[in-house]
């Protein structure tokens, strides 16, 4: 006795995918700093890497692709919007928030200044931070649709 089995399309299931986590790439040379957001966006289930240093965000930026990019101006070995030409050549949807506690800065260029999302001054209070982070997600997912 042969029994017939049921084929059913893929088409025809409905299977809730989870959402692949979004990735942020934290940069800044104060540590406590780095643990808060860390934590706030952990929480809010985001996959985070936080890194102190320029050269460590560029081996980051070169090795992996972020969602966003958090990025304090002054950094112990150089200037954090230094970073912006990198990521808007390799990741150009990237969201790109760079935040720092003086209140005058110089950009590299004019496609710098440009490339960025947004601009905050310190300090950046962490539900601030995120709203504006998830505003520009929303944004950038938009445009890509």
């Amino acid at each position: 006795m042969s029994e017939t089995a049921t084929v059913i399309s893929p088409l025809e299931l409905e299977i809730d995918m989870p959402e692949a986590k979004r990735t942020i790439l934290i940069i800044d040379d104060d540590k406590s700093i780095l643990r808060v957001f860390t934590r706030v966006f952990e929480r809010k289930g985001y996959s985070v890497v936080a890194v102190d240093t320029g050269k460590k965000a560029l081996d980051q930026i070169r090795r992996s692709r972020f969602d966003a990019a958090l990025i304090d101006v002054r950094l112990p070995d150089m200037d954090g919007t230094e970073l912006l030409p990198e990521i808007q050549a390799t990741s150009p949807k990237t969201v790109k928030i760079v935040f720092t506690g003086s209140a005058t800065v110089e950009f590299g260029s004019a496609e710098a200044e440009k490339s960025m999302d947004a601009f905050l001054l310190k300090p950046v209070k962490p539900e601030v931070l995120l709203n504006i982070l998830e505003e520009k997600l929303k944004t950038k997912q938009g445009e890509k649709n």
